[in-house]
């Protein structure tokens, strides 16, 4: 017997299988960080070999995001989702039973081979089930596990790291992935897909080298530009991104079809949900570090901080996106931006003394900024493609996610690793006989060194390497401050980008 595929019941419990798959595989990306110390002493390998653990990954997603709206078109984008399901939950399996660093990274490749597809489908499948009245909601509670899944990795990898095997990192994907195909296979209906299109190759092949080679040299940490190769794929990358672009624009079946930009308001949102992903990606790169590096937390202690600003996005998609369904998007749109870009100011101010409670309030803002702003700009960047593009449209969205969250976190690493030296420099430039405060610093610790039993050579020694160590200090928190103040200036031009959006008078 068919499914109804106009039945509320229908939809909603399909939306469920889709959120389990989505919440599944972007859990995955941030508790596999968490375990690398612990595979580096298990595989007994360098820090370079066990990069490849989550490089192989990266590059893997970076050459089939593209790929997958083709997939959808060409098999149907539930044998595409059940496909990328199984291969993501063996991929989980065999990662848990890898015995070298070597089968480590072959089972990461195929554990992307699913990743990759997982977001760019579920995305695709919802706005075939929904209609525009409320995709807003439907993206809203798909946003839920969207959000959810970054906060609880760490605090759920670090649990599991202290307390259990750390295998199980890898296995807590297979229960939820064998309920997800499960579900999947009941509850999805397949919808109408161009059977007969032909592979782009050349397009597949300039998008691949393209991303891979960018996405390679972006993921070092850091980045040496003094080796030639680095300089030479960047390069390359460029070069074949151009080609890429040439092709798409000129071939009669492309891999991406770049006409749904002629779409301004899919343009215009494409452009801002990009904005947004890099200051979404460098906050979540740069407050964990300082609270572990300069604070002293633990990463549970930092997960358990960042929990409820994702627990108040969560809440808010869903509430955002039934509300976007309903009146202009916009109205959510613009004020859900300037609390982002306001609260990302604010969190650019703090300190060491900045207060667990100041922390955790401006973080929640902030989360309630992404919760009015994520899915209604997705719904309203959406909406005005075809049903015919909205494969293309969600594999675009994606793409370019995955390659701006690349270069949000290069961006911020090469940002405060510079800015920690300019800041230090500057600093220590100003500590001379001259400037008083520091003098008479220097002579306070070394007077309560002298105190303590020291020689006045070893207190003068003791409280030089005092001074030194609070400028590195004051150094690392104005650049940590200078890095998140980067990610308020992102949340800017995407306002900027929101605010060129035109909505006509029956387009909700």
């Amino acid at each position: 017997m068919e499914k109804d595929v106009t039945s509320n019941s229908y939809r909603w419990f399909a939306l469920g299988a889709v959120v389990m798959g989505t919440f599944m595989a972007i859990l995955d990306t941030s508790i596999v960080n968490i375990g690398i110390p612990k595979m580096m002493a298990v595989f007994n390998v360098s820090l370079d070999d066990i990069q490849w653990v989550l490089t192989a990954y990266t590059l893997t997603l970076g050459a089939i995001v593209p790929l997958t709206g083709f997939l959808g078109e060409k098999f149907g984008n539930k044998k595409l989702y059940i496909f990328a399901l199984i291969s993501f939950t063996l991929g989980s399996l065999l990662c848990g039973l890898a015995w070298s660093n070597s089968a480590m990274i072959a089972f990461r490749i195929l554990q992307a081979l699913g990743g990759g597809m997982i977001m760019p489908v579920s995305m695709t499948i919802i706005f075939q089930m929904f209609g525009p009245k409320e995709r807003g909601l439907a993206l809203g509670f798909w946003g839920i596990a969207t959000m959810a899944a970054p906060s609880i990795g760490p605090t759920l990898g670090g649990f599991i790291i202290e307390k259990l095997d750390w295998r199980l990192i890898f296995y807590v994907n297979i229960p939820i992935g064998v309920m997800a195909v499960i579900l999947s296979t009941i509850l999805l209906e397949e919808f109408p897909h161009k059977a007969t299109q032909k592979l782009d190759f050349m397009g597949f092949i300039f998008s691949t080298v393209g991303i891979v080679s960018v996405l390679y040299v972006l993921s070092q940490n850091p980045i040496d530009w003094g080796d030639i190769k680095n300089p030479l794929l960047v390069t390359i990358g460029i070069f074949n991104l151009i080609l890429f672009v040439i092709n798409e624009l000129t071939v009669s079946e492309p891999l991406l079809d770049l006409k749904v930009l002629k779409k301004l308001n899919f343009s215009f949102s494409l452009i801002a949900l990009t904005l947004i992903n890099m200051a979404l990606m460098g906050t979540v790169y740069a407050i964990p570090l300082f609270l572990q590096r300069l604070k002293g937390f633990t990463a549970m202690e930092t997960g358990i901080l960042m929990f409820p600003s994702a627990i108040v996005t969560g809440l808010m998609m869903p509430i955002s996106g039934k509300i976007a369904d309903k009146i202009n998007p916009k109205v959510i749109i613009i004020p859900g931006l300037i609390l982002l870009g306001l609260s990302s100011y604010k969190l650019g101010e703090i300190d060491l003394n900045t207060s667990w409670n100041m922390t955790n309030l401006l973080l929640i803002l902030r989360g309630a900024g992404l919760g009015l702003t994520m899915m209604p700009l997705t719904t309203l960047g959406m909406n005005v493609l075809p049903q015919s593009l909205i494969t293309q449209g969600s594999t675009l969205q994606n793409t370019f996610k995955q390659i701006a969250g690349s270069i949000a976190i290069t961006m911020m690493t090469l940002s405060l690793t510079s800015k920690m030296d300019i800041n230090y420099y500057r600093l220590s430039e100003q500590v001379t006989p001259f400037n008083i405060p520091a003098v008479g610093l220097l002579n306070q610790l070394q007077g309560k060194l002298t105190q303590s039993g020291m020689s006045s050579v070893q207190a003068q020694n003791q409280s030089n390497n005092i001074l030194i160590g609070l400028l590195k200090q004051k150094a690392s928190v104005d650049a940590f401050d200078y890095i998140l103040m980067l990610c308020a200036l992102f949340v800017l031009a995407a306002l900027i980008a929101a605010l060129l959006i035109r909505i006509k008078p029956d387009q909700n």
